[in-house]
């Protein structure tokens, strides 16, 4: 999930970690073919948190973005609850050694009614992978031989193990055996393009309308920035005959206050990520309403270091900062969702990361002391108030009570008097990836259920999910080593290796593994996220 939330999670990431917000419309509509009016239409009236920035596939890094492409786009396979099926691929079959995978489509067309066929599909990865279109996702497609190589300029297109036998035939040659790559194939970055519009019109993704043309189970019918986004049923959509709703209304609303008095009020019918979140004063409310949802997610909030910056270059001062945060305290008193402390890199809801790695003690006052002692010598600084430090996060409720709190934990407990500075989310994102930020809040969702996702994108400083100038020769070399390692317990120790390196260096701290947050009015069936933070509208109904 780039920064998918981080989370990014777009402003998602706040307390509950992105929450989505959702509603079924109380008017009655007209029936177009009898001019009758009906009780309720299958229509739901949301609320968003932000302007997506981009709603290109090969693009979009933020879990804003994601929450409307995932609905509007389909990939060969997508999620159902928590199991992946097959969706614009009818059928895939594996080699023996795991390396080549043979892809038949189904029958399917885009919105603008052009077949849906193997081509867009490589066009579309062939896109992310070309270094001129700086798509910070191009790692998610790696997996696939040579793509690495090609998007670094060591190697031609045509090395790319992409490729079309025919319309409906796509064979996919990896690099090494890559247990979950059904998964990676139900990810954004991997989701098609139509190939004859976007090479009319490199910029078809900036605006709703004729040339916004997509292949998912809804349309984007209308797109007014920063004010409100209409999707409408795709009547040409494969399977549209199990696609209940046929209107989905969404409203930025930065706000989780105002979105909350306006499902309070009945003009929204959910609550819950990847849309907005539910305030951080509402959840007591609705936990004593019997209406509150908590789900295990995996998804981590986490503080990040600018590694370039004079002070917070310091591994100790780092160190200092992580240790100093008092976790439980601030899930039980501002986060109040149930979350866990996070005390390693990976998600509890990981499969093999289950248990606490025992790299650190949540609070560590004592240890956090010692380390600020440390760094301040090596910095040749002497008294705790003469560091500088600020804490950078995007504008939300949530995202400020959570910086208050840590920095107030600093204060009391170490003697930093940190500074706060909150900018609009795109503002913010850019702040993190030009390195202008000293300490910034992001929250990560995980691609796939594998805690690679979580790991990877600080195998360089060049990653474009990295953020924090850090990278480390052993840890890249253990992540490489997981790709290449067959047997499932050896390249889970390898990932713990991996993982035990960057919390030692401490780049990131890690605040709390997100739980998800939701309420729903009673009439709205089937909304639910999975695992991953996602809801597929496909899915969801108004009684």
């Amino acid at each position: 999930m780039k920064k998918k939330f981080w989370l990014l999670l777009a402003a998602l990431f706040t307390l509950t970690l992105v929450l989505s917000a959702c509603s079924g419309s109380k008017e009655e509509n007209k029936n177009e073919g009898e001019g009758k009016e009906t009780s309720r239409s299958k229509e739901l009236n949301l609320v968003i948190a932000s302007e997506p920035p981009s709603l290109h596939p090969g693009l979009a890094t933020d879990s804003t973005s994601s929450a409307i492409l995932n609905n509007v786009f389909e990939g060969l396979t997508t999620r159902q609850g928590d199991e992946i099926v097959n969706a614009a691929a009818e059928d895939i079959s594996i080699s023996d050694d795991q390396i080549t995978y043979t892809i038949k489509l189904r029958d399917a067309k885009w919105s603008n009614g052009d077949p849906v066929t193997a081509y867009d599909f490589e066009y579309a990865w062939k896109w992310v992978l070309n270094p001129e279109n700086a798509s910070e996702y191009a790692s998610m497609l790696y997996p696939i031989k040579n793509a690495e190589a090609y998007n670094k300029g060591k190697a031609k297109v045509e090395d790319v193990g992409i490729k079309v036998e025919d319309d409906k035939t796509l064979v996919v040659t990896l690099e090494q055996p890559t247990p979950y790559f059904l998964e990676m194939l139900a990810f954004k970055t991997y989701f098609p393009v139509n190939k004859n519009v976007a090479e009319k019109n490199p910029k078809w993704y900036t605006e709703a309308g004729e040339d916004y043309v997509t292949n998912g189970p809804f349309l984007l019918d209308s797109w007014n920035h920063n004010k409100d986004i209409t999707l409408k049923k795709n009547p040409d959509y494969w399977d549209a005959a199990n696609v209940a709703l046929e209107k989905v209304n969404i409203t930025m609303v930065e706000s989780e206050q105002t979105a909350t008095t306006m499902f309070d009020n009945g003009e929204i019918d959910f609550l819950g990520s990847p849309f907005q979140t539910v305030a951080l004063d509402a959840i007591d409310q609705y936990k004593s309403e019997g209406i509150l949802k908590i789900k295990d997610y995996a998804a981590i909030y986490v503080y990040k270091f600018n590694t370039t910056d004079e002070i917070l270059k310091n591994k100790n001062i780092r160190r200092a900062l992580a240790l100093a945060i008092d976790r439980q305290s601030l899930i039980d008193n501002i986060t109040k969702g149930e979350q866990k402390p996070a005390l390693g890199m990976v998600p509890v809801a990981i499969k093999g990361f289950e248990e606490d790695r025992g790299y650190f003690k949540d609070n560590d006052v004592e240890e956090a002391k010692k380390a600020l002692e440390q760094g301040m010598k090596e910095l040749g600084i002497s008294k705790p108030e003469d560091l500088k430090i600020t804490i950078s996060f995007n504008t939300s409720e949530a995202h400020a009570a959570i910086a208050q709190f840590i920095q107030e934990n600093w204060r009391k407990n170490l003697g930093i008097n940190a500074t706060l500075d909150n900018s609009e989310w795109q503002v913010y994102l850019d702040k993190l990836s030009n390195l202008d930020y000293q300490v910034g809040r992001l929250g990560w969702i995980a691609d796939y259920n594998d805690a690679y996702t979580f790991l990877e994108q600080y195998d360089s400083a060049q990653n474009g999910n990295n953020d924090t100038g850090w990278e480390n020769p052993e840890y890249t070399r253990l992540l490489r080593e997981s790709n290449k390692e067959t047997d499932p317990e050896k390249r889970l120790e390898l990932l713990k290796q991996a993982e035990a390196i960057i919390i030692e260096e401490m780049p990131v701290a890690p605040i709390y593994y997100y739980t998800n947050l939701s309420v729903a009015k009673d009439y709205v069936k089937n909304m639910e996220t999975d695992i991953l933070g996602n809801i597929y509208l496909k899915y969801v109904d108004v009684e």
